[in-house]
């Protein structure tokens, strides 16, 4: 995982409910680049249509390196754009594309059957520097490639959650879960060696102890449920330390595992890996107790300690950034001192921590968002996928 530099204004003290001044997470001026942003000159939306700089609601965001390539997975167009460096200019068009023939055509497996370089609905996206990994989210599976694309459609190596490439059914069709199944998975993550996958239908995490080197290999672990073969929401019972429901994405910092538990409004935070399918959270943010999962407690406004449907984190050295999804906000929780029910420090696309409403009920602005699933960090740069606003934002983080 990236380490970034962590900005003074991070480590100022946690503000109080309620206060006027909210420290800001990211720059207050906004995002130094927008990409896929397309307005007319009447300062709306021009109609989407797939091309070289056009997104549909993208849900995944990837650095390789401070110097590229930089990757996007433009979700509603189903296929993963590359540049060869990190974008410098707002609305740079993208160099490669897998997914789709070309720039302007778009649909599911690129209108066909699945292979290993088509795409259908995909979202998360990892890199360990040297490897990717896409959750392919509507083929129900995971496609590696063993080193970073450098041509468009340049098929993937290895498949994950199907026996081959042109599978594509839900649990292998099989109709349970199992070690080596995968159902509707928006979420993955590659960190210290290891293979992290939100495996959302089935409403758990599976874990593979290295990164996988053949096909269709099963997971060593799961969070979530008590054995491979169970996918109930919650673990079958109400919110608790064990069950999810609709787990999004994981960020892996000195041993701690965090999972954003959209459908619960909270994150799961394990204080090690655990040796033991289905171990108990150690605590979880976003709710004052294991079994509470209502959005923002129960509340329309928000607070600096609730969330609504968190689907995108990240770790900026000390600091967890949270994609505090349908409340249009980006949250910042030291690391520090982390445990339950735990305050945030920082703030970034509202003015305050009661704030919300998409792009603050206004036209989209450089400091505004919409639906944001997800972000990533490399340096003091943050990618930021927001998907309601159909573009990306690399946004420094405030100085």
């Amino acid at each position: 995982m990236m380490n970034v530099l962590l900005r003074p204004s991070l480590r100022s003290p946690v503000p109080e409910l309620g206060k006027e001044r909210t420290d800001p997470l990211l720059e207050p001026r906004g995002a130094r680049v927008i990409l896929g942003e397309q307005v007319g000159k009447d300062g709306l939306p021009v109609p989407l249509a797939p091309g070289r700089s056009t997104m549909f609601g993208p849900r995944g965001v990837c650095f390789t390196g401070k110097d590229g390539p930089f990757f996007v997975a433009d979700t509603g167009h189903h296929r993963l754009l590359g540049w060869r460096t990190v974008p410098t200019e707002d609305n740079q068009p993208a160099d490669l594309l897998i997914g789709q023939p070309n720039f302007s055509t778009e649909g599911r497996n690129a209108r066909g059957d699945a292979n290993a370089a088509t795409l259908n609905m995909p979202t998360g996206l990892a890199t360990d520097g040297r490897r990717l990994a896409i959750a392919d989210a509507w083929n129900h599976r995971v496609l590696i490639w063993r080193t970073m694309p450098e041509q468009s459609n340049q098929p993937a190596d290895i498949v994950l959650g199907q026996s081959s490439f042109s599978s594509v059914q839900p649990n292998r069709g099989l109709g349970r879960a199992g070690p080596d199944t995968l159902n509707w998975c928006y979420g993955v993550t590659i960190a210290d060696g290891k293979l992290y996958v939100a495996d959302t239908g089935n409403r758990r995490i599976l874990v593979w102890n290295s990164i996988p080197d053949r096909c269709g290999q099963p997971a060593d672990l799961v969070l979530g449920q008590i054995g491979m073969a169970l996918r109930d929401d919650n673990a079958g019972s109400g919110a608790s330390a064990i069950g999810m429901r609709w787990p999004h994405a994981v960020a892996v910092v000195d041993g701690k595992i965090l999972v954003a538990d959209a459908g619960n409004s909270r994150i799961m935070v394990w204080n090690g890996l655990p040796n033991a399918d289905g171990a108990p959270a150690s605590f979880v943010v976003g709710q004052a107790t294991f079994d509470a999962n209502d959005h923002n407690k129960g509340s329309y406004y928000p607070t600096d300690s609730s969330l609504q449907m968190p689907y995108g984190l990240a770790v900026v050295d000390g600091t967890l950034i949270c994609a505090d999804t349908a409340n249009s906000r980006l949250i910042g929780f030291r690391l520090q001192g982390l445990d339950m029910n735990a305050a945030a420090a920082a703030l970034a696309g509202q003015h305050a921590f009661g704030d919300k409403g998409d792009n603050r009920w206004r036209f989209a602005a450089r400091d505004s968002l919409c639906w944001p699933f997800a972000v990533a960090a490399c340096g003091a740069l943050m990618a930021v996928a927001d998907t309601g606003n159909n573009r990306v934002l690399l946004w420094e983080a405030a100085a």
